[in-house]
């Protein structure tokens, strides 16, 4: 029986592919901060499609909230409550407009919750991975200055693991929401990348990917945003508008089914290391920013995010290192 562990499965795009995921009979575990929340999903989809739906507390802003959840997973895997995992989604993450703030941990919170957070969870869920496993990252379009998805939200920055950790303290300006976000997105980028590069230089099955569900604006994206900018944002107007200036666009089913198949279908196996867009009712493996492939950089940052998590010896996998 195929399993599949999700973040942010609950909602938006994650809910869409945690559907489709279960409608194809797969097992699922959805991973988010609040369990009045994810009940009701994982109920519904046993209910509509007979899988197993199982629920497991952790937020990705906490590197305790992810070593705790990490090890819960451990004892449901000991108790034979879920198997082995088919894949790790990388899904749950945001963007945090206001005031900037911190994680439990004294981390930016966009670069907490969008990197550290998933980077350790990949690291100490890695070894319940089956041996042609795959790990894929929710990343977004947003990364690439080129794009007119990067100029719109802001310039990703470089991918400098501590300043991003630690902007806007010690006197240092800090950078504005879209450019924590997008910079965020293209270190997942990165991170998906050199996570394949040390896979395959392990001779290891196992397939990294990255996904750009395009924009999607009726999501939880825009949370934080004023009521009438999300009313503009999700009008059928702007969706025209935002396409028509060469924006990536989607819509949350099939951006959603777009994430579910590449973490489970065949034909997605041979997919490591490639970075697939949703746009406009298509998916397809597209070149990401011209800095994403910037080897010297990816493994400055793989290795900073490890000081970073504090990961130890024990912790890291040694197909990873």
């Amino acid at each position: 029986m195929t399993s599949i562990l999700i973040t942010g499965g609950h909602s938006g795009i994650g809910l869409a592919a945690a559907r489709a995921l279960a409608a194809k009979g797969i097992d699922l575990i959805l991973a988010g901060r609040s369990a009045a929340r994810m009940r009701p999903v994982a109920d519904e989809l046993r209910a509509q499609h007979g899988t197993t739906a199982n629920t497991l507390v952790l937020d990705t802003a906490s590197l305790a909230s992810v070593r705790a959840a990490a090890t819960r997973f451990d004892m449901m895997l000991d108790s034979g409550a879920v198997s082995p995992l088919d894949a790790i989604i990388c899904n749950a993450g945001g963007r945090f407009d206001g005031a900037l703030s911190y994680s439990p941990d004294g981390y930016e919170t966009t670069f907490a919750t969008n990197c550290l957070g998933h980077f350790l969870l990949v690291e100490l869920l890695f070894p319940n991975l089956t041996e042609k496993g795959r790990v894929v990252y929710t990343a977004s379009g947003t990364h690439d200055p080129d794009s007119m998805d990067g100029r719109m939200v802001g310039t990703a920055v470089e991918p400098d693991a501590f300043a991003l950790a630690n902007g806007g303290k010690d006197g240092n300006k800090a950078l504005s929401a879209g450019k924590r976000y997008s910079t965020s997105k293209l270190c997942t980028v990165m991170y998906a990348y050199e996570l394949d590069r040390r896979l395959r230089g392990a001779g290891s099955s196992i397939s990294s990917i990255a996904f750009d569900p395009g924009s999607v604006p009726d999501t939880g994206f825009l949370r934080d945003m004023p009521k009438p900018v999300r009313r503009v944002a999700t009008s059928a107007a702007m969706k025209w508008a935002s396409k028509l200036i060469g924006i990536t666009t989607s819509e949350v089913g099939f951006s959603g089914g777009s994430l579910a198949a590449l973490a489970a279908d065949p034909d997605c196996a041979a997919a490591s290391g490639k970075y697939f867009q949703a746009n406009d009712g298509s998916l397809a493996a597209v070149r990401s920013a011209r800095l994403s492939y910037d080897q010297p950089r990816a493994v400055k940052l793989w290795d900073d995010t490890k000081q970073l998590v504090g990961l130890t010896a024990e912790e890291e996998p040694p197909q990873l290192r």
